[in-house]
């Protein structure tokens, strides 16, 4: 048997969402919120204004002698000097017309006010969630699919700021709308007006009612599939090399396909929802408005008399109509994306460690030593140990290598070395301080990492070598010389732009050397007392790598190395090789000592 949710329950955490989603605003926001809700009372005054400039208009078109003699009108009949009923005629028209462009610019200019406010909203979410997730450890990226991250900040964000910040303020703004003409209509006939607001009310009740569990199964749906959409776009462009050499463009096709679908469809049925309504109201107001006439007509003799009131009653209803249909329209569309803003939320109050925050002005001392003591490692308190017990001592400007079979944990060790992971049990030194959450930002300010597979943006060499510097304080000396060390200068300097020419995305103009070899630059650059080279060679050919290496050790006897390879003969340079076992245990030993081995 199917479960569906408790609809008052669903209410109140609809509520309770909206309520979180304002409780994580900005104060400017705030306080630009609090401003818009005052326009909007303003605007709903002048909406009562308008309509209410409808009786007299009426009244004099019909019956001018009537308001001649109303004694409201005596004081305007004087200072105008209007000496017959149909004089009434022009200003009257001239002051309705008015009234119908101030009200309409000021709900032109609310409308504006409201979209810019909404889509400033979505643009705080999106930087927030981005700069958020971005701080996370290392480990939680680990945890978390990419595609998931890139939907947040994309997708879903986009449906919030449509489907839940401006329709909030939209059933705002129409309720307000509501209150005010539905009180200037009650005013000026109370039983009428009852009657239609109740008839109007109990059609969208029993229309949420019957709806209510479709929307519901919706918003999973679009919650879910928009992550898969991004999940299979990113797949298949990502490997694209891969799906055209094994012919696989069907099989992601009907991936992105199926999800898209699902995702359509759902948003889809919360579009139809929210909108269909309309239609049955229109229809239900109009046939009010038939019977409202024909009972006047049958009440009273004089159609002059009852023209005006119809007409105010008839125009009300059509501006009550649509306010009634945007707050019912608004109700469903935030329900619809229920999850979709729970999960933006989830991003939005990820917590920043402060610690983490970049330093660009002090680092953690390094005078002696890396140490590891008594140091194990595993992801979860379910999965098995990578490593227990690793015990090493590096010296300040030593060369050190990690070899063994992949998957035996010697990156796993590099990434605690590099303060990526903590580790489960033991401790790293820095000389003599423990590395921890709290420092590690501050022990990585030493550091320069050269990954095997590096990661190079849409842009110049010059900005991938020196990436995160501004490009007016980069320096040119020091880029050459880093390009020169990673045997990359003579390619650049053959290139029509030298260090201004672009690579494409993901470096895809260069060959996968030149890409290692702009990786190995930029980490020279940017001159770490420790560089760590992660297979930062496997791409380049002996001769390559010997020239690189060379450079690399070359009057940088002060510069601690850690170098992780396949090749043993890569850590032949080395001062120690740490040699890893697939059990995770380790031999520590010399080049020589483990060529005998």
């Amino acid at each position: 048997m199917k479960k569906t949710r408790n609809p008052s329950k669903q209410s109140k955490s609809t509520i309770m969402l909206v309520y979180q989603l304002w409780k994580v605003l900005a104060s400017r926001r705030k306080k630009q919120f609090i401003a818009v809700c005052i326009l909007m009372v303003i605007s709903s005054f002048l909406e009562v204004v308008s309509l209410s400039a409808t009786l007299p208009f009426l009244t004099v078109l019909t019956s001018p002698e009537y308001l001649y003699t109303n004694d409201l009108m005596t004081p305007i009949i004087s200072i105008l000097n209007l000496n017959k009923p149909a004089d009434l005629i022009l200003p009257v028209t001239i002051a309705f017309i008015s009234a119908a462009i101030i009200a309409g610019s000021v709900r032109i200019f609310l409308l504006y006010v409201m979209t810019r406010f909404s889509y400033s909203v979505g643009a705080d979410m999106g930087h927030n969630i981005y700069r958020r997730t971005l701080y996370q450890d290392y480990l939680y990226h680990c945890k978390r699919n990419s595609s998931e991250i890139i939907s947040g900040i994309i997708t879903q964000t986009n449906n919030v700021i449509n489907s839940v910040l401006t329709p909030i303020m939209q059933l705002i703004s129409s309720s307000i709308l509501l209150i005010c003409v539905g009180g200037a209509l009650f005013y000026i006939d109370t039983y009428i007006s009852v009657s239609a607001f109740v008839v109007m009310g109990l059609t969208y009740w029993v229309i949420t009612r019957l709806t209510r569990n479709k929307i519901k199964e919706s918003s999973l749906s679009v919650a879910s599939e928009s992550k898969m959409v991004v999940k299979s776009l990113q797949e298949g462009l990502g490997g694209i090399r891969d799906v055209l050499i094994d012919g696989t463009q069907e099989f992601y096709t009907k991936i992105f396909r199926n999800s898209d679908l699902r995702l359509r469809r759902a948003q889809r049925n919360i579009a139809f929802i929210s909108g269909y309504p309309r239609f049955a109201m229109e229809a239900i107001g109009m046939s009010l408005i038939a019977i409202l006439a024909f009972y006047m007509v049958q009440q009273f003799d004089n159609l002059a008399n009852i023209i005006p009131t119809l007409g105010v009653l008839a125009l009300g209803a059509q501006r009550l109509l649509p306010a009634m249909q945007q707050c019912y329209a608004a109700v469903s569309s935030v329900r619809g994306m229920h999850d979709n803003v729970s999960d933006i939320l989830s991003f939005w109050t990820l917590k920043i460690d402060k610690n983490k925050v970049a330093v660009t002005e002090k680092s953690m001392p390094f005078e002696d030593s890396i140490k590891l003591i008594d140091v194990g490692f595993r992801y979860s308190d379910e999965s098995e140990w990578v490593f227990k017990d690793i015990n090493i001592n590096i010296p300040k400007g030593s060369i050190v290598g990690f070899i063994g079979p992949t998957g035996s944990g010697k990156s796993t060790l590099i990434d605690i070395i590099l303060g990526l992971l903590q580790p489960t049990k033991g401790s790293i030194y820095i000389d003599k301080k423990v590395i921890e959450n709290s420092n590690s930002r501050l022990w990585q300010s030493n550091i320069s990492h050269v990954p095997q597979n590096v990661h190079l943006f849409d842009g110049t060499i010059s900005q991938n070598i020196a990436l995160g510097v501004d490009e007016d304080t980069v320096n040119i000396e020091e880029l050459q010389e880093a390009a020169s060390k990673a045997q990359i200068l003579e390619v650049i300097n053959k290139m029509d732009a030298k260090f201004q020419s672009s690579i494409g995305e993901n470096g895809i103009r260069l060959s996968g050397g030149q890409r290692q070899r702009i990786g190995i630059a930029r980490a020279l650059y940017r001159n770490g007392k420790v560089l760590v080279l992660d297979e930062a060679t496997s791409a380049l050919d002996n001769k390559t790598e010997e020239s690189v290496m060379n450079a690399i050790e070359s009057n940088d006897s002060k510069k601690t190395i850690l170098i992780i390879a396949h090749r043993l003969s890569t850590l032949r340079k080395c001062d120690q090789i740490v040699q890893f076992s697939e059990n995770g245990e380790i031999v520590i030993g010399s080049y020589n000592e483990l060529i005998e081995t």
